[in-house]
């Protein structure tokens, strides 16, 4: 694990390397874009960088090539095949395989954009996946030391209930509270039967991503909606589309669930005497609120900005951030030793997550920034061919499976708003949006929560749960296991029965 600390600190080390003479040189200086001349823009670039003052934000996504996404797809490829194909060097050495991709794509884009390029990176890092990994690590900290106890075996009925309740808690305390919350008890439970992949991956499916519909506290995209505009109890209005989603999922789970435990003729050990139902560790939900408090203040209070390392984050970001990390702290230290352990808590599942993630953000910002650019980037025939609520809903569905689903919403919100009020304030344009267009509105936030279970990176918790239950001795499927066996089996399906009846 060290080698691999040190891989990533290397990578940062470039890139801070990197920042420090694209800082010291003059912006509007045509010789900070020299070598945009491979490209054929260096003209148009430089103009455009002059409009743009002194930070030299040229948009990039309008220029970069499709094949930039290369490192991106490399790195998807490497987290898919290399478990099967070589699973013991991916167990002891993904954190350096996630660096190297990182670095294929940081190293030539640095030397190409120069300071552009080392912005957008830094961006991504303390803009997206800082906050990003801060609030997973609090959340499977505090969650880790909250244990279930007392007699719990894992029938179909039983089982159902777990996976229920944990799709209703998703809105509220967030999928990666929820999944965190749940993922052990239900592992628990079930540890006598054999076949137990299908509840893991079904879990996923409801838990750590279709459960998260209802609040902006549920999901990063309708957390970012409700920044932008969108009222907090809206979401509500897509419940019919999240019922319709739940009871086929939950129906087909119970129906699975029932052949399986028939069929394997196993019976839950009984020592003879049932132990009641209880929490341990219950203080933890005190910090759990102070998590979902922290959040909903970043989003409600303003606070100002400041800027590090030339990135502008409100001051209420940070904040949120600090809070997050005294909460995780205050968690570790005031729960027993005894507790984690009986919980079977580790760090590992956070550190994979970590370390893969890192890789995957730094990759993905070419293809983020190409989203971004609209019609004037390499995605145009992409964002042109979205005009109906079904194109809206499948197209941002199926991008949010494999890119972020956070700035995939915000791309069709503001492709939305501005086909329908162009040039109109945003402040004007959204509760128009959110009333005379809701439809739109609603196959957009449909589509960036439910298409998030369709791959383990389409969220975040749908990592951690399969590191979780792996590491408990459930054999999950690999990453195009899941999509082959289990998404374009169960999930697809669903999705097209949902599109009929609402878009």
């Amino acid at each position: 694990m060290k080698l691999d600390r040190l891989a990533l600190l290397i990578l940062l080390l470039i890139l801070f390397i990197s920042l420090a003479p694209a800082a010291a040189k003059d912006h509007s200086d045509e010789k900070t874009y020299n070598t945009l001349e491979a490209i054929d823009h260096s003209e148009a670039v430089s103009d455009h960088a002059q409009d743009k003052g002194a930070h030299g934000h040229v948009n990039l996504g309008e220029m970069l090539p499709l094949y930039s996404c290369i490192p991106f797809a490399f790195m998807l490829l490497s987290i898919a095949l290399l478990p099967l194909i070589a699973e013991n060097f991916w167990h002891h050495h993904f954190g350096k395989i996630s660096a190297f991709w990182a670095a294929c794509l940081a190293i030539p884009f640095v030397y190409v954009y120069k300071g552009i390029a080392v912005y957008e990176i830094i961006h991504i890092i303390l803009a997206d996946y800082v906050p990003f990994i801060i609030l997973l690590w609090a959340l499977f900290t505090i969650s880790g030391g909250i244990l279930l106890k007392g007699t719990l075996r894992g029938t179909p009925v039983v089982n159902t209930i777990i996976i229920l309740i944990g799709t209703i808690l998703a809105s509220w305390m967030g999928t990666t509270g929820a999944a965190m919350l749940l993922i052990r008890p239900l592992l628990r439970a079930n540890e006598h039967r054999k076949n137990k992949t299908f509840m893991v991956v079904f879990f996923i499916f409801l838990v750590a991503n279709i459960g998260g519909s209802l609040t902006p506290l549920g999901d990063p995209p309708l957390f970012l909606g409700f920044l932008h505009g969108v009222s907090f109890f809206w979401t509500f209005n897509i419940l019919p589309h999240m019922l319709v989603t739940c009871i086929i999922l939950l129906a087909i789970y119970f129906i699975l669930d029932s052949y399986y435990y028939k069929k394997e003729g196993v019976t839950a050990p009984d020592d003879g005497e049932k132990k009641p139902l209880r929490l341990v560790g219950t203080y933890n939900f005190i910090f759990l609120g102070g998590v979902v408090g922290s959040v909903l203040m970043s989003g409600i209070v303003d606070l100002g900005e400041v800027s590090t390392l030339g990135v502008h984050r409100a001051v209420q970001d940070w904040l949120r951030d600090g809070l997050l990390i005294v909460f995780g702290i205050g968690s570790f230290m005031v729960t027993p030793k005894a507790l984690k352990e009986e919980n079977e808590f580790s760090w590992f599942p956070i550190i994979e997550v970590a370390y893969l993630f890192i890789g995957i953000f730094i990759t993905m910002v070419p293809c983020l920034l190409l989203l971004k650019a609209g019609p004037n980037g390499a995605f145009a025939f992409l964002i042109n061919a979205v005009k109906e609520p079904v194109h809206y809903f499948w197209a941002t569905g199926i991008l949010s499976a494999f890119l972020d689903n956070a700035p995939t919403y915000l791309t069709f919100f503001n492709t939305a708003l501005g086909s329908f009020y162009a040039g109109m304030a945003e402040s004007q344009a959204v509760p128009l949006l959110m009333t005379e267009n809701a439809i739109y509105l609603k196959a957009i936030s449909t589509g960036a929560v439910f298409f998030g279970a369709c791959s383990y990176i389409g969220n975040a918790p749908n990592f951690m749960v399969r590191s979780i239950a792996s590491e408990a001795g459930t054999p999950m499927p690999s990453f195009f296991g899941y999509i082959l066996k289990y998404s374009l089996v169960f999930l697809i399906p669903t999705f097209v029965i949902v599109t009929f009846i609402f878009f």
